[in-house]
């Protein structure tokens, strides 16, 4: 018998209020095909936001759908105490992918635990509590994350394990030095990395970055930037961990890793993954050159993961990306739908920026004229969308609003334009 409860009733009843739900009426997912998604009451939306950047490649993916069902036909679980074969055959493929000399894999079951662990790899390896983040980062929500993000709306308390510093840089066309050229912006990042290098008290462990912020609203610098950083962090031997939670596996089109556009100076020390390689399952993990990754001196385990079934989807959903080559794809169909969304806006005054890399864009609405989010109008944005048959994400920072738009890689041109079509009549109701 069905319960007849609204869902949305039954949610509030039993989870948390800072759970939070998009749309004023929330809407129930119940199926995935390519990339469109259904709703309970039958309605077909495109989808250009992938469960947060996690479907990857596409809903239903027949390759990765047989990989997770005949893996669990054989055994579903075993943990990291014995052997494991897949989970070995995607950290060999993923340590060849990496960049990153003599690399170690240690696989999680999400972004958060990804950078948690990477914290406890380079607090350990350097003997250090002192973390270098970047302003309008998001890392994740444990404990340790949330005292490095530098986004107040997900930054639940002040309390951390951690003394955290914060540098500039990340946010090209706000802040102080946001009217420079490309070159001097970087140099006046650089700048204020010494100065605050200044302020630390002995050897700081690691820097943190994500080369395009996710959560902050697809904010990057210019490319270079953490390479210039590199110069300075390799003369305190301080480590850098590169978040490739949203931007690895070609999402940016021009790369496979968001580091990429900094390498004038090598790999990071400490690469972090999550979300799309798993297409939907549960995988997270760090990759980091042994030296650093052996360097604790006591047990650890992970029940969860590197699991059968979920390395089994990320081995099927990697040779999928590669052999199609989704990140060329990315790179072609992601700079068409650029270029359309930024006619698109042209003609709106809300809109303050277009920006972005492959297919990783984002809207950044604002009181026309000024500077000033406008947070109603994203939501309004969100809704129409919505209702015109699209879903997309919001994002941003204290003083941002942001339309993100991350459909999975396999994204045609003729959905890429159906989904600006529909964005542009979804952009109207704010003029």
């Amino acid at each position: 018998m069905t319960n007849p409860i609204p869902l949305h009733s039954r949610h509030a009843a039993v989870l948390p209020d800072w759970l939070a739900l998009y749309y004023d009426r929330p809407i129930e997912l119940t199926h995935g095909e390519g990339r469109h998604v259904w709703d309970a009451d039958g309605n077909r939306y495109l989808d250009f936001f992938g469960g947060i950047l996690t479907t990857m490649t596409a809903h239903a993916l027949p390759e990765v759908t047989k990989a997770v069902s005949e893996q669990a036909g054989r055994i579903i679980h075993s943990s990291t105490l014995y052997l494991n074969r897949p989970m070995i055959e995607l950290a060999e493929r993923i340590c060849a992918l990496s960049g990153i000399p003599d690399a170690r894999v240690f696989f999680t079951t999400s972004g958060t635990e990804a950078n948690d662990t990477a914290l406890l790899l380079a607090t350990t390896y350097r003997r250090s509590n002192q973390i270098l983040a970047m302003r309008n980062s998001y890392h994740g929500r444990s404990f340790s994350t949330v005292s490095i993000t530098g986004n107040r709306g997900w930054s639940p308390t002040s309390l951390s394990p951690l003394q955290t510093y914060w540098v500039h840089g990340a946010v090209r066309t706000r802040g102080p030095f946001a009217a420079l050229p490309d070159d001097g912006f970087t140099a006046a990042a650089v700048a204020d990395l010494e100065d605050v290098l200044g302020q630390a008290r002995g050897g700081v462990a690691a820097l943190i970055a994500e080369p395009i912020q996710g959560v902050g609203g697809f904010t990057s610098p210019p490319d270079g930037l953490y390479g210039a950083f590199r110069e300075v962090l390799d003369r305190h031997g301080i480590l850098w961990i590169s978040d490739e939670v949203q931007t690895g596996w070609g999402r940016t089109g021009e790369h496979f890793w968001g580091w990429q556009a900094h390498a004038q100076n090598g790999p990071p020390d400490i690469l972090t993954f999550a979300k799309g390689i798993g297409n939907g399952m549960s995988i997270g993990g760090v990759v980091a050159r042994a030296e650093v990754m052996n360097c604790l001196d006591s047990n650890s385990i992970s029940t969860f993961g590197g699991s059968p079934v979920t390395m089994a989807a990320g081995l099927a959903n990697l040779a999928y990306l590669q052999e199609h080559d989704l990140q060329g794809n990315a790179r072609r169909v992601g700079g068409l739908l650029l270029e359309r969304l930024r006619a698109v806006c042209a003609g709106v005054p809300a809109v303050r920026e277009v920006r972005g890399r492959g297919l990783m864009a984002g809207l950044e609405l604002t009181k026309p004229g000024t500077d000033r989010a406008d947070p109603q109008a994203a939501a309004a944005v969100l809704e129409a969308a919505r209702a015109g048959g699209l879903l997309l994400g919001k994002g941003g920072g204290h003083d941002t609003s942001v339309l993100r738009v991350a459909p999975p890689l396999s994204l045609t041109v003729a959905e890429a334009e159906e989904g600006a079509d529909i964005l542009e009549q979804a952009l109207r109701t704010i003029r």
